[in-house]
């Protein structure tokens, strides 16, 4: 499969804090990659860096082999690259229908239309009139989803998608997004539920104080690896990294 986003040495900082230290990883077209750790991990201020949200203090980000280290949000999301926020960020005074489709302007061409996106979240059909800020959390974390989809991405990036949310909410968006993966669309996403990450990722990241400590496929760790990993109770060499591993595991032993 074919490297779209290739990340070396990225550092981001809030203020004088570092929060993301020197991560390299590859992201690879058909991955569903989970970024697990602590709060205060990183992985929140690394998918926005990715994104263009926030601003890379140093390394290098690469879309398909081209710099976009300091490409602003908006081309990414022309590119092809998509955040879904944590907390959604939807336009609570607007319609649910009109969330989506003001994504459609920034956007790309292909499979993600307004009717595919209600084919993948049906249970916004009903919804369609009705503002965003009156919806149940689950239904705005479905527009959120959908709105992102409206953009063609090549990669999606999901930041917190059960955060808030009652179980129920939590697998009908989860049971949606199975059917974004079945599409080939690459997934990274953060999430708290080891037991959900172990069940839809192909590969895991941990971070642990803004550095990946572990990167391997997501059927080569353990849930006794990944919370070792979490709390930085295991050296990352016990890790057995993939072949997208790189030097940040040495550093952060």
């Amino acid at each position: 499969m074919s490297v779209l986003l290739s990340i070396d040495n990225l550092n981001a900082h809030h203020g004088q804090l570092p929060a993301v230290r020197n991560v390299s990883l590859q992201v690879r077209q058909g991955d569903i990659l989970a970024l697990v750790g602590a709060n205060g991990a990183g992985k929140t201020t690394l998918l926005r860096t990715l994104a263009g949200a926030h601003r890379a203090s140093s390394g290098t980000v690469r879309w398909e082999d081209v710099d976009i280290t300091h490409l602003p949000a908006h081309q990414r999301v022309s590119e092809g690259l998509a955040l879904v926020p944590e907390g959604r960020r939807l336009f609570a005074g607007m319609t649910v229908r009109e969330n989506l489709l003001v994504a459609r302007a920034a956007g790309r061409r292909g499979q993600w239309s307004f009717d595919t996106v209600l084919d993948a979240f049906p249970q916004l059909a009903p919804k369609l009139n009705a503002k965003a800020g009156e919806l149940s959390g689950g239904q705005q974390q479905a527009v959120a989803i959908g709105r992102a989809l409206m953009t063609n991405p090549r990669v999606l990036l999901l930041d917190e998608v059960s955060l808030g949310l009652s179980p129920l909410a939590v697998q009908g968006v989860y049971d949606a997004l199975r059917g974004v993966m079945g599409q080939g669309t690459t997934l990274v996403l953060v999430e708290q539920d080891l037991q959900r990450v172990q069940a839809v990722a192909s590969r895991i990241v941990c971070m642990l104080e803004g550095r990946v400590v572990a990167d391997a496929p997501a059927d080569q760790l353990t849930r006794a690896q990944i919370t070792a990993h979490y709390f930085g109770a295991q050296r990352p060499e016990a890790a057995q990294p993939n072949h997208h591993a790189h030097d940040a595991h040495k550093e952060a032993a």
